[in-house]
């Protein structure tokens, strides 16, 4: 237990900041899942659909601080060369 008041509410505010993170990580994991689905399955107007949504997720995780940048570039990075490949 927190021996000062505000390190009380600092604990009080943490948790509401864990839960709004955790709720946009869950929605990032679950776009991104969607997305690799849709590039296994081959199909590429679907792929790009999936693969904008996801790049729109990690923007706003980035705008909200959930993630970095960098760490958001690298996925999309990553995710647009499976789209790429999925064109060629």
């Amino acid at each position: 237990m927190p021996n000062s008041k505000s390190a009380l509410k600092q604990m009080k505010t943490s948790e509401i900041k864990r839960d709004a993170n955790r709720t946009v990580k869950s929605g990032l994991v679950t776009s991104r899942r969607r997305f690799l689905e849709t590039a296994a399955a081959g199909d590429a107007p679907a792929s790009e659909t999936a693969f904008r949504q996801y790049c729109s997720e990690l923007d706003k995780a980035v705008k909200k601080g959930v993630i970095k940048a960098n760490n958001a570039d690298r996925r999309k990075s990553r995710a647009h060369s499976r789209v790429a490949a999925l064109s060629a």
